[in-house]
């Protein structure tokens, strides 16, 4: 009996062990790994990977700089596949998946997707792009702020002669968005400058006029250079069914076909139909919803009504907001912010180390010309907040840094940030937030039309079923909206294949999540419980979310039955065997995973 004791004892001890050396190798390559992605991620439109970079960092996609990366990227995959998971408890599993997710996502932005290589956006978000990261935050502008900003605006040069030497034949869409976006971008670039030289101490104001005269002729040369490239461009677009199976496995974690996905939309979309109209069918008789006199009244709505609306999750008990996360606030739109407002959504949700900010949308002038969301928020701020601010992606992204897990703390996912968002709105909406506004109740109803509309253009757009062009027109007659945001959204949809979908599908998965919870819990189910663990989690993608919090593998086990195509593996860009050893490891089942699972309960 005492030998017995002694062995489990020993047993107990090695496995202990065991996980915490693996936990340590885990959490030196996440450290490791996270320092080289604020240096090497590349800026895009996409706001919620906006990460802190280090204070001198300027944009380098220079040859040099991609076959470096590249050697960088196929080591961290090499300490990866020498991690052996088995013997981690499930949190930590989650952990050692979130990493494989993000190697996974470098490896699709440098050799799948290929941006640096095929689309001449790409170096207008890492140039005026750089400029508008650094922009958003609101004044005061400190030395060292101004100091990266003139870093940057000195970094445009150098980054354009990369393009020229990346580009590779790009689709011809692309290029028109490029050149749209470039368009005017001398006198853009001189007001920015003018404007923002007034919150700058003297001694860097010259040096701000002189790095925006060196810009200039950079960018413009650029756009020259696009302009005799174009007839010679290919028209193709589509990323292909593979590489889209691809991202849908390994980099967004999400179990489903491309079929399934436009089928899943599809049935949304048409609830969603039905119940504007029913909506406005009971509200026929009430008059629409007034725009805000001017951007005064409208701040100091949104101000009551943000807290409003904490009061309200407090009481209904749907989340538990510590008093230490600050608040959403609309400020007007900087002039100096204005000419770049196209490249990225207008919002500063803070950082890991901003924790004690509040969360900033900037804003237009109430006007009929706004565009599809400006204009709703011009009438009634709720919709946006709840999205956007509180409880969506400020409030989450506050509570996903303040984890204690590192690992958890960095990772980002679009799939969940995006469907706690958009699940943020049809929650607060069933809870009785809009009771007391049914027009308002119409607006998460068309926003809701378009969430659906837009895994079709993704998927549509990736699989080459969809131009740009077509995307744009579909979306403008179909949820309605006004075609410049139609075309804004098209335009980014087809340049980031898989971003579109991360708001439905988020969605649909959470609402299975709570759905498994309720029956699985019965009558000790916890509503509020079960949302902070979400919300806490919020930047891990849904499928591990479901696993760790309920014990259901069946979307881990559809998403461990993929194989990489031989295709799609890497042979020149990056050292071959090291490159087939990583999507050996992360093609290598589980030992748990029973393989004969289906997908049967997949909705």
């Amino acid at each position: 009996m005492n030998k017995h004791r002694t062995s489990l004892l020993l047993l107990v001890a090695m496995l202990f062990w065991s996980a915490t050396c693996f936990a340590d190798d885990l959490d030196d390559l996440a450290s490791d790994y996270w320092q080289w992605r604020a240096a090497e991620q590349p800026l895009s439109l996409d706001d919620m990977p906006r990460l802190e970079r280090p204070p001198d960092w300027v944009p380098d996609w220079s040859p040099a700089a991609v076959d470096k990366y590249h050697v960088q990227l196929a080591a961290f995959e090499e300490r990866l596949r020498n991690i052996n998971p088995s013997a981690m408890p499930v949190p930590r599993q989650v952990d050692w998946r979130l990493m494989g997710s993000a190697l996974a996502r470098a490896r699709w932005e440098l050799d799948i997707l290929k941006s640096w290589q095929r689309n001449p956006m790409f170096y207008v978000d890492q140039t005026l792009g750089a400029i508008f990261d650094r922009l958003l935050q609101p004044p005061p502008f400190s030395d060292s702020r101004a100091q990266e900003i003139i870093q940057r605006m000195g970094s445009i040069p150098r980054t354009l002669e990369a393009a020229k030497q990346n580009l590779q034949r790009p689709p011809a869409p692309f290029a028109r968005i490029a050149l749209d976006q470039l368009k005017d971008v001398g006198p853009r670039m001189m007001t920015v400058a003018r404007e923002l030289k007034p919150h700058l101490s003297r001694k860097f104001q010259a040096q701000l006029d002189s790095e925006t005269a060196r810009a200039i002729p950079a960018l413009e040369g650029y756009r020259g250079w696009l302009e005799r490239q174009l007839p010679l461009l290919p028209a193709k677009i589509a990323i292909g069914r593979e590489n889209y199976l691809f991202f849908l496995r390994k980099v967004a974690l999400m179990p489903f076909t491309p079929a399934e996905l436009l089928a899943m939309s599809r049935q949304e979309w048409e609830r969603a139909v039905a119940f504007q109209a029913y909506e406005e069918q009971r509200n026929r008789s009430l008059p629409q919803l007034a725009m805000f006199p001017d951007v005064k009244a409208q701040i100091g709505r949104e101000e009551k009504d943000e807290n409003a609306i904490r009061k309200f999750i407090t009481e209904k008990e749907l989340l538990t907001i510590p008093s230490s996360v600050q608040h959403y606030r609309n400020l007007p739109l900087p002039a100096y912010l204005e000419p770049l407002e196209a490249l990225g959504t207008n919002d500063d949700l803070t950082s890991p180390t901003r924790l004690k900010d509040d969360g900033i949308s900037y804003i237009r002038p109430p006007s009929p010309n706004l565009g599809y969301f400006a204009a709703a928020t011009a009438r009634d701020p709720r919709p946006i907040i709840v999205h956007e601010g509180v409880p969506g992606h400020y409030f989450q992204l506050v509570l996903s840094w303040m984890h204690e897990d590192p690992i958890r703390r960095h990772y980002y996912d679009s799939g969940a940030n995006e469907g706690i968002g958009f699940y943020a709105e049809e929650m607060m909406l069933q809870a009785g937030l809009f009771d007391d506004s049914p027009r308002s109740r119409e607006i998460i109803y068309n926003f809701a039309r378009l969430r659906a509309l837009r895994v079709e253009v993704d998927v549509k757009l990736a699989t080459g079923d969809f131009t740009v062009e077509q995307a744009a027109d579909y979306l403008t007659k179909t949820v309605p909206m006004d075609a410049s945001t139609a075309r804004d959204e098209a335009a980014f949809f087809a340049s980031s294949p898989g971003q579109a979908i991360s708001y439905e599908i988020g969605k649909l998965q959470i609402v299975r999540l709570i759905a498994d919870a309720r029956r699985q819990q019965a009558e000790t189910f916890n509503l509020r419980a079960v949302h902070d663990f979400i919300w806490k989690n919020g930047n891990v993608p849904l499928a591990l979310q479901r696993w760790e919090l309920l014990g259901l593998r069946d979307e881990i086990d559809a998403l461990d039955r993929y194989k990489v195509p031989p295709a799609l593996i890497p042979k020149k860009e990056s050292p071959p065997a090291e490159t087939a050893r990583f999507f050996e490891a992360v093609n290598r089942p589980d030992p748990a995973v029973d393989s004969t699972a289906s997908m049967s309960n997949i909705r």
